[in-house]
């Protein structure tokens, strides 16, 4: 990561079992995602989109550099969590821009995360077949 300028700003975004720590700069609006331009990263345009939602909900596209070092999880999860960390970053720049990223959902995080399985059944909900005789 090259962040030597002097204002950057820092969010912390979790989704499912993902982590993402997010960087943002004043810049040209390239965002890169552990070193790679987010196009090669997530490929599909509608997580790109999902990742890059807080920016266009504020339309700051072009005037932030973003840099993501993501972990665990799957691309969905990575991309919920792209997002969250870039809404709370987004927040530390200006104050101003809490309610419109409060409005539109980026500020909460999304606790829904896979349910253990459970002993004695063979999945999380799912029981065996119960037989009366």
């Amino acid at each position: 990561m090259n962040l030597k300028t002097s204002n950057v700003f820092y969010g912390t975004g979790r989704r499912k079992s993902a982590s993402a720590r997010v960087f943002i700069t004043s810049g040209t609006g390239k965002v890169t995602v552990n070193n790679l331009d987010i196009t090669v990263y997530l490929k599909l345009e509608r997580l790109i989109k999902q990742a890059t939602a807080p920016l266009a909900t504020l339309n700051q596209a072009g005037s932030f550099d973003v840099v993501a070092d993501v972990t665990g999880g799957g691309s969905v999860g990575q991309a919920g969590a792209i997002a969250h960390g870039l809404a709370r970053a987004l927040q530390r720049s200006n104050l101003e821009n809490r309610p419109a990223l409060k409005k539109a959902g980026h500020m909460t995080r999304d606790g829904r995360e896979k349910e253990r399985k459970k002993s004695g059944q063979p999945g999380a909900r799912k029981r065996f077949q119960f037989s009366k005789r």
